[in-house]
């Protein structure tokens, strides 16, 4: 028989009277004598059983009776010895209890490393809330401060000439702002509160940042060899827009979730989840074709131009739906290019109407609207920020490139050259090298020396070359017509070799963008049907062709 208190065979047992119950004398005594001060005392002892530790002492500490040490008889038996379990009579019953042994520890450090992963998910999924709730609230004292700047602003009494247009006049403006109370008589231009020297501290500070980050940088090992790229085919293709209005005519991707976006002629822009081969979102607003797409690299924002002369700013939410967060409208015919800088705090829109806008991201405001001074009145068809982000490129409708200081807006550098419009430009990461494209082919130029150093002419002269696009190390160029073709990155003076031409399988012969995917690990491109084509390693993971 076992003691009631410790369940063990006691060495020297004793009944009680009042129970019939079987104790450790030790026990049953130490339990009947024991004092409450004494017990604070020792109850960290660890020869003491738990089962001792009773808010009523002197009572039997299984019925709770009152118990006294008259009541307990104690009992006359003969040496107890334990009898050896029969597995440890022999050594493979031995090795047997020692692998049983082992399977139980095994299995115990199982269940604690299961644990442990689920704690880690548990923590992981905290942080996550904790980071995008601070990022909402950065994001809302922001607002919340630039409100408070526009109220001061709108507060303050302010002159108006006499050849000023009505109060009473209004319309819609920036967003879902109501009025348009910054339109003045002086020619009907908008007044623009123009870059103020914090943002162009800000921008200063990110170039100087860029730059010194540039000198140490190393192509990243996970980038796709020639070799891959050579083996690359079409591994899918994705039905995205109408049947009645068919093409694709701009894309972009978001590398950090390998998200995908497309602009159609069909007014709308859709919003892909490669991995998943889902479509996340159709975006529909715009009343004519969507030029251009942009998606902001920090942020759940995506930037849409279209030829109804306005730029969309649609915000992402949890559900995975996007809004519109604002409506710009200070152009005053169709935007073709719009490009984000490297804060990711400013954007550029480029329009038909000769002028570039400069925008602050979070309220939507057009700080600067620039047209060049030198009296041209061609338009622009592209643009894109130099990596550094102190720089623009515009390319124009009389085939002219453009260089522009974002500091003071001034036109620094024009480059010559090409046959008919602009239709995409793209500087290299490196800084150095720009890309234009035009009807006549790709030129190459150099930033530093200002000049022309090589040219591509890969189609006739009745097929203009639509798209022109570095990858994001810098290391190979698409080029994009009625077919792609992709171009190994040299030097000045070495040449560039074209590694692979995919042939355009729309059938339409125009090919309208074409994009590099992360690392190089794929190519999406766009033409006059409505389907987004990927090109990869056919080995790869990927969501099969729809």
């Amino acid at each position: 028989m076992n003691c009631s208190i410790s369940g063990e065979v006691p060495e020297d047992p004793v009944v009680s009277k009042k129970s019939g119950l079987l104790f450790e004398k030790r026990l049953i005594e130490t339990h009947i004598a024991m004092k409450r001060r004494i017990i604070q005392g020792t109850q960290h002892s660890s020869k003491i059983p738990k089962k001792l530790f009773h808010k009523d002492y002197g009572k039997c500490p299984i019925t709770g009776e009152p118990l006294t040490l008259d009541d307990l008889v104690p009992i006359k038996t003969g040496k107890i010895v334990k009898p050896r379990p029969v597995q440890a009579a022999s050594i493979p019953g031995m090795l047997g209890m020692f692998q049983n042994e082992w399977d139980g520890l095994m299995l115990s450090n199982f269940a604690l490393e299961q644990q442990l992963h689920t704690a880690r998910q548990e923590l992981s999924h905290a942080l996550y809330q904790h980071d995008a709730a601070c990022r909402v609230i950065a994001r809302l004292k922001k607002e919340r401060d630039e409100a408070r700047s526009l109220l001061a602003t709108a507060e303050r009494p302010f002159p108006v000439s006499a050849n000023a247009i009505p109060a009473n006049v209004s319309g819609l403006s920036n967003g879902k702002r109501a009025a348009e109370d910054d339109e003045m008589a002086h020619g009907g231009k908008k007044m623009h509160p123009g870059i103020t020297s914090a943002i162009i501290s800000e921008l200063t500070d990110c170039n100087a940042a860029l730059s010194q980050q540039r000198k140490k940088r190393q192509i990243s090992t996970t980038l796709a060899p020639v070799e891959s790229i050579e083996a690359y085919t079409q591994i899918s293709s994705h039905p995205f827009h109408k049947t009645s209005k068919p093409g694709i005519i701009s894309l972009d991707i978001l590398y950090s979730k390998d998200l995908i976006a497309t602009g159609g002629i069909d007014m709308n822009a859709v919003i892909f989840d490669r991995p998943s081969g889902q479509i996340l979102s159709t975006l529909s607003g715009h009343s004519k074709k969507v030029t251009s797409v942009k998606f902001v690299a920090q942020g759940e924002s995506l930037l849409t131009s279209s030829a109804d002369k306005t730029v969309r700013v649609w915000q992402g939410s949890e559900d995975g739906n996007y809004n519109c967060k604002h409506i710009l409208r200070d152009h005053t015919a169709e935007v073709q290019a719009v490009t984000v800088h490297a804060t990711n705090n400013y954007f550029v829109t480029a329009s038909l109407d000769g002028t570039w806008c400069f925008y602050d991201l979070s309220s939507g405001t057009c700080l600067t609207q620039v047209a060049d001074t030198s009296g041209s009145s061609e338009g622009y068809t592209s643009a894109a920020f130099h990596p550094d982000g102190l720089i623009i490129g515009t390319g124009t409708t009389d085939a002219l490139v453009k260089i522009w200081d974002v500091k003071n807006q001034s036109n620094v550098a024009k480059f010559d050259g090409h046959t008919g419009s602009v239709t995409a430009i793209s500087f290299s990461e490196n800084g150095y090298f720009l890309a234009t494209a035009a009807h006549d082919g790709v030129k190459l130029w150099d930033l530093r020396k200002l000049k022309n150093f090589r040219n591509f002419a890969p189609y006739d002269s009745e097929t203009p070359t639509n798209s022109v696009e570095f990858d994001h190390s810098g290391s190979y160029l698409a080029v994009a017509g009625s077919d792609i073709r992709i171009y190994q990155v040299a030097n000045v003076k070495s040449e560039w070799n074209c590694i692979k031409t995919f042939p355009d399988l729309s059938g339409t012969g125009k090919v309208t963008c074409v994009k590099f995917g992360p690392d190089s690990k794929y190519i999406a491109v766009g033409s006059m049907d409505r389907n987004l084509r990927i090109f990869g390693q056919p080995s790869e993971d990927t969501p099969t062709e729809s």
